[in-house]
């Protein structure tokens, strides 16, 4: 009896902890992925590429092309042509290199017999707020979040892992929300609290932290491919810190994420826009600008039209559509036609397709605000007042205008020098010139006489000489030091056409604005341009939106996605194991005022983030992506933060926000690849002072060249919004020789040596600044027979010890013996260089 009673308790418990499986084959689980890997490149939307007339992405085209037959698959040719020995009707065909398993056939037979039906792609449905689940271990669920991924363990026999302790949870928290690892006293204080909303409240306090619109802007900058120069061969620099300062401000400021990206989008297009946002608008100035010599200025221009589209589409709508540049999307349902009629809203900016010139290295393309500081103000006027003062007492101005009388006359349609754009005008008699004409001849004349003639002629006038001079100096005044930030102007209407496989000289039918014809469409009276645009991201049905960013949200704090393919949610990306949840976050930041904090706080204070990321053999053998979320994730922090974190745990860091752009240690020589010619100075201008160790986020960003210590970063040339982790020895090289790491190394041996008297209390408190936890008692032999190596080495070779605490260039403490100092130095290196110390646990 009892062994019946067990076995029964054995079969309840087996059924509860067996997964449940539909036994209806479901178009979007199981037959599209198939469909959209082997058959659409071929079979699918692009009519141009279609083989056979055969259409298998709409199903009464399929049926119509008769490749099945609903309910029978014995009549079916799709199922002939899968199941077939002949390599000649084989499909997919063997060239293609793409082979269909037995389980895949088998599952294309049972869907066609069970009628062949059809379902849009679930991410272009408008996202519902599923009920929550029934779990049986409540007590665990802290919130929604939780309910949804626990029961999704329970059904697969799996348990969530215990809490981490208060010290991981800390660290773990400071380092996602602000990039910064907790200080020792907020390590005791967070340890000495014992209010049952301890978590609550320092969740709270670091969301109100300067330090997290930093860290958050961090995948926001990557996005948007922002960077300090434009890119190619003369890679000007640009003044678009000041969107990256707005972006940070934004976040702090916890703006709305719809009005966040409506700025951004169209800022300048909003009633009464203000200065910031018309900054905001630089999001879509951020690509690169073209300036080689060879470069056709109206091609360029498309280059930066296609640009704005794809980032923009990624960004908001979670898609790729590049291709639809030159076809009809292969697998998602975008047309050229969809492609162009996007286009068309970022279309009527003043822009050359050239990058502005002038002399010096700034680089900036119109249309830009032109936002001086009350220095700025104040240095132009003293020179502008100078030069007034020069002309007055030398009669420059009148002697200009005499001498530009005399020698307009004397121009001629052979000059060579002239610009070859007033040749036309110039060479019609002056009778038949219409008042354009003679307008921009007077305006080029002009010019021309400026630069190129009355410089040799106020060569023998001091005053002049002198008044050149000053001019001169001005006008490299404002092109130096006048900030000046590219931004979005609908002030160029132009007609918009779809080009002909994309080349920008062959353009077919004229389009006007319009979104996807999947999509929902923008509402009648909406405007049809950037602002119209941006406000039908967040209309209420809109399938995408909500769930890109949630999705984005998610990968932040676990390091993956719900799906991971952040930047692609078309019928190819990978089925999620989430659905439910990833649609129910995305109705609660909708219906929440689309409110970034709360989505972020939402996420922390749930039981699945704060579950312990420790994981045994078994648990990692079925699960080894921690897709199910039965533990916290562990990954490697951006080299980014890396940087960063160094610097504050040996107090350099300066904690100041916002800024220009500063140039910290690189190595030598790190732009020489650039200087090709005699344009401009490549030579690296690093930085002095507080500016060595601003956090990264502050550095400049050559798109050329990119921070040599920043590895795996985005190279700022194009959107990126999944980030790559990848591990190569190069690494370890830097975090254990760049200057950074080095100084700070010796700083912190610095602090620690002052901070205690004894061996084991230098080496505990170095210990602890970086890892916010004490060492254990096997750990505290491994730091001391560690220093104690080091003091050999260093004690026998007194001058490599000097060498070695010379590094940096922070005040270093005299009175430290050089042996100890570097010995000590070398420890907190390895301190720095743990796994520990680069991961977040």
């Amino acid at each position: 009896m009892k062994q019946a009673t067990q076995l029964v308790t054995l079969v309840v418990a087996l059924a509860w902890l067996t997964p449940t499986v539909s036994a209806d084959v479901d178009f979007n689980r199981d037959i599209r992925p198939i469909l959209s890997e082997n058959c659409f490149y071929c079979h699918g939307q692009d009519a141009n590429h279609r083989k056979a007339d055969l259409r298998l992405d709409v199903r009464d085209d399929a049926i119509k092309g008769k490749a099945f037959v609903p309910g029978d698959a014995a009549k079916s040719s799709l199922v002939d042509r899968i199941f077939t020995d002949d390599a000649e009707e084989l499909m997919p065909p063997p060239k293609s290199n793409r082979k269909l398993s037995a389980k895949q056939k088998d599952l294309l037979k049972r869907w066609i017999a069970e009628g062949a039906v059809y379902k849009p792609h679930w991410t272009f449905i408008p996202p519902v707020r599923a009920e929550l689940p029934r779990v049986r271990n409540a007590t665990w669920v802290r919130n929604p979040i939780d309910r949804f991924v626990l029961a999704r363990l329970e059904a697969e026999g799996l348990t969530p892992s215990p809490e981490a302790d208060r010290t991981t949870l800390l660290r773990r928290l400071a380092l996602d929300l602000t990039g910064r690892v907790p200080t020792s006293a907020e390590v005791d204080a967070f340890l000495l609290d014992n209010s049952p909303a301890a978590y609550e409240n320092l969740v709270d306090r670091l969301l109100t932290s300067p330090a997290y619109g930093e860290r958050m802007s961090l995948p926001w900058l990557d996005a948007a491919r922002y960077a300090d120069s434009n890119g190619f061969q003369q890679d000007g620099d640009t003044w678009q810190w000041m969107w990256r300062d707005w972006v940070v401000k934004s976040l702090n400021a916890d703006m709305p994420f719809d009005q966040f990206s409506i700025e951004q989008l169209a800022g300048d297009l909003l009633p009464n826009a203000t200065t910031d946002q018309k900054i905001a608008t630089a999001f879509n100035r951020n690509h690169l600008q073209n300036g080689e010599g060879g470069a056709i200025p109206e091609e360029q221009r498309f280059v930066n039209l296609f640009d704005r589209v794809d980032t923009t589409a990624t960004n908001w709508l979670g898609l790729t559509v590049a291709c639809a540049q030159c076809h009809d999307h292969k697998y998602d349902p975008i047309t050229q036609r969809d492609y162009y009629s996007l286009m068309a809203a970022f279309n009527n900016i003043p822009e050359t397709g050239r990058p502005g010139g002038g002399p010096g290295r700034m680089r900036i393309a119109t249309p830009f605000l032109e936002l001086p500081t009350e220095k700025n103000t104040a240095e132009l006027a003293a020179m502008e007042a100078d030069l007034k003062k020069t002309e007055s007492a030398g009669d420059t101005k009148k002697k200009f205008e005499l001498a530009l009388a005399e020698w307009e006359p004397k121009v001629t349609a052979d000059t060579p020098e002239i610009n070859r754009n007033l040749l036309p005008a110039l060479r019609l008699a002056p009778d038949k010139r219409t008042d354009e004409d003679k307008k921009q001849l007077k305006s080029g004349l002009r010019s021309h006489f400026e630069t190129k003639v009355w410089p040799a002629i106020a060569a023998k006038d001091p005053s002049a000489k002198k008044a050149d001079a000053l001019k001169k100096k001005i006008a490299s005044y404002k092109n130096e030091q006048i900030p000046r930030v590219m931004v979005m102007q609908e002030t160029q209407p132009r007609d918009t056409f779809i080009l002909d496989r994309g080349e920008y000289l062959k353009p077919k039918d004229k389009v006007s604005v319009s979104t996807p014809g999947f999509l929902p469409p923008m509402p009648a009276d909406a405007p049809k341009n950037r602002l119209g645009f941006a406000r039908w991201l967040f209309a209420p049905e809109h399938p995408l939106t909500a769930r890109v960013q949630v999705n984005r949200y998610w990968a932040t704090f676990f390091g993956t996605g719900l799906i991971k393919t952040s930047e692609d949610l078309g019928v190819q990306s990978e089925v999620p194991i989430h659905p439910e949840l990833l649609d129910w976050l995305a109705v609660e930041f909708r219906e929440s005022g689309w409110r970034v904090k709360a989505m972020h706080r939402l996420i922390v204070t749930s039981a699945t983030y704060r579950q312990s990321s420790k994981a045994t053999p078994e648990l990692i053998a079925r699960d080894p992506e921690n897709r199910l979320m039965a533990r916290a994730s562990r990954f490697r922090m951006p080299s980014m933060i890396l940087r960063d974190i160094a610097l504050a745990t040996s107090g350099l860091l300066v904690d100041r926000v916002g800024g220009q752009p500063v140039y910290p240690y690189q190595p030598d020589a790190v732009w020489e690849s650039l200087a090709i010619t005699k344009e401009r100075d490549f030579t690296y201008p690093a930085s002095k002072g507080e500016d060595l160790y601003r956090k990264s986020l502050y550095t400049f960003w050559r798109r050329t060249v990119s921070p040599a210590n920043m590895f795996d970063s985005a190279n700022r040339q194009t959107c990126r919004v999944r980030s790559s982790v990848t591990s190569t020895p190069l690494h370890a090289l830097t975090t254990m020789n760049d200057i950074t790491w080095a100084e700070a190394a010796r700083v912190l041996a610095e602090k620690a040596m002052s901070a205690s008297e004894t061996t084991d209390g230098q080496l505990a408190f170095a210990f602890r600044q970086v890892l916010s936890r004490k060492p254990s008692a096997t750990e505290m032999p491994v730091l001391r027979r560690m220093l104690q190596r080091q003091q050999s080495v260093y004690g026998k070779d007194a001058k490599s010890a000097v060498e070695a605490i010379k590094v940096g260039e922070a005040p270093r403490n005299e009175k430290l013996n050089p042996v100890d100092h570097a010995a000590m130095s070398a420890v907190c290196l390895a301190i720095l260089n743990l796994d520990e110390a680069l991961t977040r646990e």
